[in-house]
C-alpha cells in the first residue's frame, strides 16, 4: 500500500517532504514515521527522544485529523493515507 508523508518547517529541512512510502499491511503510524525519519539522524532526533518516543511537541496528522502521539503506536495506516508531521506551531 502507498502512504504519503509530509514533513513541515524544520522537519522538512532535515527530511524532505512529499515522501511516498510502500508500507506493509498492519504498519502503525509511529513505525512508519520512525522508518522514514531514521534515514537522517538529526531529523530522527528532532522528532523522537532517546527512547524512540515522539517528543511532546510533535504534531501528527492522518488525513487531516490530529492523532495524539500516544496513540500513534496503535494507529494503523491505510492505502492512500497522507501523514503530516509538524514541529511546534507558534504565532499570534
Amino acid at each position: 500500500m502507498t502512504v504519503r508523508i509530509r514533513f513541515f518547517a524544520r522537519f522538512r529541512e532535515l527530511l524532505g517532504t512529499d515522501i511516498v512510502v510502500d508500507a506493509k499491511e498492519g504498519t502503525v503510524l509511529s513505525g512508519l514515521v520512525k522508518d522514514v525519519a531514521g534515514k537522517n539522524k538529526e531529523g530522527y532526533d528532532a522528532i523522537f527522544d532517546e527512547k524512540g518516543i515522539f517528543r511532546e511537541f510533535v504534531i501528527i496528522m492522518q488525513n487531516g485529523k490530529r492523532v495524539e502521539t500516544t496513540a500513534a503506536g496503535m494507529t494503523r495506516v491505510a492505502d492512500g493515507d497522507e501523514i503530516a508531521v509538524f514541529p511546534p506551531v507558534a504565532g499570534g
